[in-house]
C-alpha cells in the first residue's frame, strides 16, 4: 500500500541538550531505546496511573525527538510539557510542516506497537494523501486500540493494553504514575482491558456491553463496521456478551492472548 498521512495526528518537537532526559522522567517508556528507524510508544499519566496522553516518539536529527500525538490532544500536551520545562535546555514547538505517515501491511520503520499495524514514521506534510479513515478501519481489523479508545484521564495505563503493546518499561526508573502502574503489573491486578471484538447483529445506539444475565460488564469505545474495541471486565471475556440485541465475541489477537489465557482457555 502507498503511504498515507494520518491527518488526525499532529507532530510536536522536543529539541535541545536536555530533550531526552526531560522526557525520560515523565513518560512510561524508556527514551534510551529511541533510535533512527526505531520508535517508542509511551504515555504521560496522572499520579494515579491514568492515561492523560498516549503518543509515539520518533528520533529526529541532532537529538531532536518528535512526538506523534492525536490532533485533538496536541495543544494540551504541548501546554502540559511546557509546564515541566522550567530551566531545562529544551525547546518545545508544534511542527505543522511535518506529518505522521503510515503504510501496511508490513514495512519499515515498524509501528512501535507491533508489526500487524505496518509502518509508521514522520515525513513532510503534504507528501501523501490523507488516509486516517482507512487507517482506523485497518487497526480495528487487526484489533489494536488507539487514542480514541484510550481517552483522557479515564483508563488506567495498563487497562489500555500498553504493557502488551510495548508502551511501558518496568525497569527504566521513576515517571509520573509509576507507583500504581508497577503495583498493578507485579500483583497481576489488571481486571479490565481494552479488547477487540466482533459485533454480529443490530446493536442500535447501545454503548454498554452486558452478559447473558443483563449485567453491565463493559463499554463500547470505538467501532469500524463489525470490528470494535470494548473496555471489558476480563472475567466475562468468554461470553456470551451482548451490545443491545447484537452478539459480541471477544477476539484474541497475538498481542492480547497472554491476558486472556485463563479466561478463554
Amino acid at each position: 500500500m502507498k503511504p498515507i498521512i494520518l491527518e488526525d495526528r499532529a507532530v510536536l518537537s522536543v529539541a535541545g541538550a536536555d530533550a531526552a532526559a526531560f522526557l525520560q522522567g515523565m513518560i512510561t517508556h524508556d527514551v534510551a531505546l529511541l533510535a533512527p528507524g526505531r520508535a517508542v510508544f509511551a504515555g504521560l499519566l496522572s499520579p494515579q496511573g491514568k492515561a492523560l496522553f498516549d503518543f509515539h516518539l520518533h528520533a529526529g536529527d541532532d537529538g531532536e525527538i518528535f512526538i506523534d500525538v492525536a490532533e485533538a490532544k496536541a495543544d494540551a500536551l504541548l501546554k502540559r510539557l511546557s509546564m515541566y520545562k522550567l530551566r531545562k535546555a529544551v525547546t518545545l514547538v508544534r511542527r505543522d510542516d511535518l506529518a505522521v505517515l503510515a503504510s501496511w501491511p508490513g514495512g519499515e520503520p515498524m509501528d512501535a506497537r507491533g508489526p500487524t499495524l505496518g509502518a509508521r514514521w514522520i515525513g513532510p506534510a503534504g507528501s501523501a494523501a490523507a488516509g486516517a479513515q482507512a487507517y482506523d478501519a485497518h487497526r480495528h481489523a487487526v484489533g489494536v486500540p488507539d487514542s480514541a479508545d484510550i481517552g483522557q484521564d479515564e483508563l488506567l495505563w495498563l487497562e489500555t493494553g500498553a504493557d502488551l503493546l510495548g508502551g511501558v518499561s518496568f525497569t527504566k526508573g521513576c515517571y509520573v504514575g509509576q507507583e500504581n502502574t508497577a503495583r498493578m503489573h507485579h500483583r497481576d491486578k489488571v481486571r479490565r482491558r481494552l479488547v477487540p471484538v466482533t459485533i454480529s447483529g443490530d446493536a442500535g445506539d447501545a454503548l454498554e456491553v452486558k452478559d447473558e444475565q443483563g449485567r453491565a460488564c463493559g463499554k463500547l469505545r470505538s467501532r469500524a463496521g463489525d470490528a470494535a474495541i470494548v473496555h471489558l471486565r476480563l472475567e466475562t471475556a468468554a461470553g456470551p456478551l451482548f451490545l443491545g440485541d447484537a452478539r459480541v465475541v471477544v477476539r484474541r489477537p497475538a498481542w492480547l492472548a497472554p491476558a486472556l489465557a485463563d479466561m478463554m482457555a
